[in-house]
C-alpha cells in the first residue's frame, strides 16, 4: 500500500466522545486536512462503532485549521506510480467508506469552512446536514488532471437540476457557500462567526433527533441569495451547451456561446476546459451521463474500476502527468498523452468501465443485516500479492 508522508505520533483524525455526540475534526490543518489512508481507516473505524453504539444519537464532523478538506493526497498517488497497485486498498477502502456515509444510520452533520473540495466533498454532500459559510469553496476539479469525478459524485452531480452536474463535473468550477445551498449540495448557511456556537448548541442538544437537530440549526442559518455574477444565474447557458452528446460538442456549443453579449464569463471556464486532459474529460462525461441512470452502489462500484484502471494507466498516464504539473513541480504545463480529443479512441475508453471479476469489484452489500461486509480485509485482494494481481485477469467475461 502507498505510504504517504505522515507523523506517526500525528493524530490526523480526532474522534471525542461526549455523552450522546461524536464529534469528529480531520486534523492536518497544515495539509488543508487532505485524505490519507490513514484518515480513511480512522473514518471507518469511527463510524462503524458509532452506528452500532446505541449511547451514539449525533454525529458532527469538521476540518481543523482554514480547510474542511482538500481531497485526496495527490502525492500519494504519485510517490506510488511505479509500483503495481500501491494504491489500491486505500482507494478501495475510501470507496466502500463513501459507500456507508452515504448510507449512515445516525443524525450526521457536517460544519464546512474553507476548502471542501474532491473527495474532502464526500464527507460533506451526503450528510442529513450540512452547514456552509461564507468562506466555503467546492469544486471537483479531477478531470482537468487527467483523472475523473469519483468519491461518489458520479451519483450526486447527475442528480442536479439540468447539466449543472456535467459542467461542475468537466470544469471544476468553483461554488461558494451559497450556491451549495442554492444547488442543493448544502442544506444550510451560517455566518462563519456563528460556527462555533452552533457547534457548542448541538453538542448541548445531546441528540439525533433530526427535527430537533434542523431547529438547532435554522436559529443560526440565514436565507441565501446568490451574487448577481453567480454561474447558477447562467443554467440556460450551461443547459444549452453541455446537454450535446460529446465534449468536443460541448467546447463548440460554448465558444458560440462565448461570442454573445452578456457571456463574458465563459471565456476563463473555455480556457480551462482546452488546458484540461482529453482523456479525463471523456471518462468523467461518460462516468457522469451514466451515473443518472445507476443505483448509489453501481456508481461506486464503476468509480472504483475507473480509478484503478486509470492508476494503472490502463489508456493513458495522464493522471500522473497532471499531478506533476499541479503539486510536483507545479509548472501547470501539462502535456498530455494522447493530447487531442480525436486521438482518445473511444474504443480504449470502453476498457476503463469494463466491468471487473464479481469477486474483484468494490463490495458493498444493500443487504441492511450485512452493510458493514465487504471490508478490504476480507476482500480477494488482500489474499493477492502484487505478483499474483499482475497475472490475474481483472476483468468478466462480456
Amino acid at each position: 500500500m502507498a505510504q504517504e508522508a505522515v507523523n506517526p505520533e500525528e493524530q490526523v483524525v480526532l474522534g471525542e466522545e461526549i455523552d450522546h455526540v461524536r464529534l469528529i475534526t480531520l486534523n492536518r490543518p497544515r495539509q488543508l486536512n487532505v485524505i490519507s489512508s490513514k484518515v480513511v481507516s480512522l473514518l471507518a473505524d469511527f463510524l462503524e462503532k458509532w452506528e452500532k453504539d446505541d449511547n451514539t444519537k449525533l454525529i458532527l464532523i469538521k476540518g481543523a485549521g482554514r480547510a474542511f478538506s482538500a481531497g485526496g493526497d495527490l502525492r500519494m498517488f504519485y510517490d506510488g506510480r511505479t509500483s503495481e497497485d500501491s494504491c489500491l486498498e486505500v482507494v478501495y477502502r475510501m470507496y466502500w467508506l463513501c459507500h456507508h456515509i452515504h448510507t449512515y444510520k445516525k443524525t450526521q452533520v457536517a460544519l464546512v469552512h474553507g476548502i471542501s473540495m474532491g473527495g474532502g466533498a464526500s464527507l460533506m454532500v451526503p450528510m442529513k446536514f450540512s452547514v456552509v459559510t461564507e468562506k466555503t469553496v467546492f469544486s471537483t476539479p479531477e478531470a482537468s488532471i487527467g483523472f475523473h469525478t469519483d468519491c461518489g459524485f458520479s451519483y450526486m452531480l447527475s442528480r442536479l437540476p439540468g447539466h449543472l452536474g456535467e459542467f461542475l463535473a468537466l470544469t471544476g468550477a468553483r461554488l461558494n457557500g451559497k450556491e451549495l445551498v442554492a444547488a442543493g449540495m448544502a442544506t444550510h448557511f451560517v455566518p462563519l462567526e456563528k460556527l462555533p456556537e452552533l457547534e457548542k448548541r448541538l453538542i448541548s442538544l445531546n441528540s439525533g433527533d433530526e427535527n430537533a437537530v434542523k431547529s438547532v440549526i435554522e436559529e443560526f442559518s440565514v436565507d441565501v441569495q446568490l451574487d448577481e455574477g453567480s454561474v447558477l444565474n447562467k443554467l440556460s447557458v450551461i443547459d444549452e451547451c453541455f446537454c450535446k452528446d460529446t465534449v468536443v460538442d460541448i467546447i463548440k456549443s460554448f465558444e458560440l456561446e462565448s461570442s454573445k453579449e452578456g457571456n463574458e464569463w465563459t471565456g476563463a471556464v473555455l480556457k480551462g476546459l482546452k488546458r484540461s486532459s482529453p482523456t479525463g474529460l471523456k471518462i468523467t462525461l461518460r462516468s457522469i451521463r451514466e451515473g443518472r441512470k445507476q443505483t448509489l452502489a453501481d456508481c461506486m462500484k464503476k468509480e472504483f474500476r475507473l480509478t484503478m484502471n486509470i492508476l494503472r494507466t490502463t489508456i493513458s498516464a495522464d493522471v500522473y502527468e497532471g499531478i506533476r504539473a499541479l503539486t510536483i513541480d507545479k509548472d501547470n504545463a501539462p502535456k498530455w498523452d494522447p493530447p487531442t480529443f480525436d486521438e482518445v479512441d473511444d474504443s480504449k475508453v470502453d476498457l476503463v468501465f469494463q466491468p471487473f471479476k464479481d469477486n474483484l469489484e468494490l463490495q458493498v452489500s444493500e443487504n441492511e443485516k450485512h452493510r458493514w461486509n465487504g471490508k478490504y480485509e476480507h476482500s480477494a485482494y488482500a489474499a493477492l500479492n502484487a505478483t499474483e494481481m499482475a497475472k490475474t485477469n481483472l476483468f468478466s467475461e462480456l
